[in-house]
């Protein structure tokens, strides 16, 4: 009980604005997906209060309760099983338009990346994201106004949190390869949850995976080319997109493989428009 209760008071003892540190926020990397994790989840994605999460993009309320739950534009970029946030974070200034969310199982991760968000948007306060000073309140525009964590399960949820073809992009950066073939139905990529992820995604939106395991990989590209609503992104394309860069580059598992000299295996899927009902 010493070990936790340290690591928590060295959370609490955190300065407002301090980036918090990861050796205090360390987990098992594995949760079993089919495990009861006590998560709160909202019946309907009209349920879901976003303005918690994104607050310099919520409406003024238009009931008699005072209270906003409306943000002006919908989380349109989601990184399922995001770890400590390192893509999240790279990708909020390369996609200033877009509300970008991350997804993780794990409770103390979670808190890492929710007390980051925090201490980031607290150190940018007044900072347009072109750098222009602004009056003491945060401008839309502010640095990592556009990012936040949730805790969730996706494997179970997904469809709790964003409406149909809500998406326009979905991470599944370095998952659990879950080795053993009884594992393989936690695998995050299979054929009724690439239906799910094509339900949330939008025409043209596309699914970014990358692992260093070849085995997962070619399971994760056999699966979603085998769904009648996704189609591979050419090779040229995928070396052209802003967002692979970021995803080889900036995850913690990525910068884990490249010290110690393995293979990155990346495959694009572009989500194609439903065919015309006869």
């Amino acid at each position: 009980m010493a070990g936790p209760a340290r690591k928590k008071q060295r959370r609490e003892e955190k300065q407002e604005g301090e980036l918090p540190q990861k050796k205090y926020y360390r987990q098992r990397a594995h949760a079993n997906p089919f495990s009861d994790h006590d998560l709160k989840y909202p019946v309907s994605p009209a349920d879901m209060d976003w303005t918690q999460h994104y607050p310099a993009f919520a409406e003024a309320h238009d009931d008699d309760t005072g209270v906003s739950r409306k943000i002006s534009k919908q989380v349109s970029v989601a990184d399922i099983g995001c770890g400590f946030g390192g893509l999240l974070f790279a990708l909020s200034p390369k996609l200033p338009d877009s509300l970008i969310l991350g997804l993780e199982i794990r409770t103390s991760v979670t808190e890492f990346v929710q007390e980051k968000v925090k201490a980031l948007r607290k150190q940018h306060e007044g900072i347009e994201a072109g750098d222009a000073a602004v009056p003491s309140i945060a401008s839309r525009a502010a640095p990592f106004q556009n990012v936040s964590c949730l805790r969730a399960n996706t494997m179970k949820f997904l469809p709790n949190l964003f409406l149909k073809a809500q998406l326009s992009s979905i991470f599944l950066c370095f998952p659990d390869p879950h080795f053993k073939t009884r594992k393989h139905k936690q695998r995050i990529v299979s054929t009724s949850l690439a239906s799910e992820y094509a339900f949330v995604m939008r025409p043209g939106g596309k699914i970014y995976t990358i692992t260093d395991v070849e085995d997962l990989h070619l399971w994760m590209v056999e699966h979603l080319a085998a769904h009648p609503s996704f189609d591979r992104v050419s090779d040229e394309e995928v070396e052209g997109d802003v967002c692979v860069a970021v995803m080889r580059t900036e995850t913690e598992e990525g910068k884990k493989v490249e010290r110690n000299g393995g293979t990155k295996h990346v495959a694009v899927f572009r989500r194609l428009p439903d065919p015309e009902w006869v």
